[in-house]
């Protein structure tokens, strides 16, 4: 007979499990500053460069490191808005989840999207440079989409934590 309850024996073990020492000081080091180079990673984790090197190349290699990116200033850019936006779709809209979450994907303004458990289906950050650009792409955008019942917007008044560290 099929067992419906999966090994839980496991539950807990995760991939940090696979790092480690020097590999979880070199991903700490690298959310700090991706433009570290090598030999200033190596020394600043106690290796020699070669070794250090192949770590990190194992480390992007496997997906540990996902990507390098400059962290750009919103503000600085003229995005002044962060609105979180809580949207639930009626039932003709979850039959037709896959063009809501492309186009989802095609908004720029749209920085992160999750698919929610409990009354709202998905939690949107979005960036606008004022009030009134949001309700731009609130109007001709985002409430047009189809399938979409109920969008609950929140404005961010000001930001006491940012951060793309993570705990490691």
């Amino acid at each position: 007979m099929w067992n419906y309850y999966p090994d839980i024996r496991n539950y807990g073990a995760n991939m940090t499990d696979a790092l480690d020492p020097w590999e979880r000081k070199i991903l700490a080091l690298l959310q700090q500053d991706a433009d570290l180079s090598t030999a200033a990673v190596a020394e600043a984790v106690g290796l020699s460069s070669s070794p250090c090197w192949r770590r990190i190349d194992r480390l992007e290699r496997e997906g540990y490191i996902k990507s390098r990116v400059a962290l750009v200033d919103r503000k600085k850019v003229g995005l002044n808005a962060q609105i979180f936006a809580q949207v639930k779709l009626n039932a003709h809209g979850r039959a037709n989840l896959d063009e809501f979450t492309s186009a989802i994907r095609d908004f720029p303004e749209v920085l992160e999207c999750y698919v929610l458990m409990g009354s709202v289906d998905f939690m949107l950050k979005v960036v606008a440079a004022d009030i009134e650009a949001y309700e731009r792409f609130f109007f001709e955008k985002l409430s047009r989409l189809s399938g979409v019942q109920e969008i609950n917007s929140t404005v961010a008044l000001s930001e006491i934590k940012h951060t793309t560290a993570l705990p490691l």
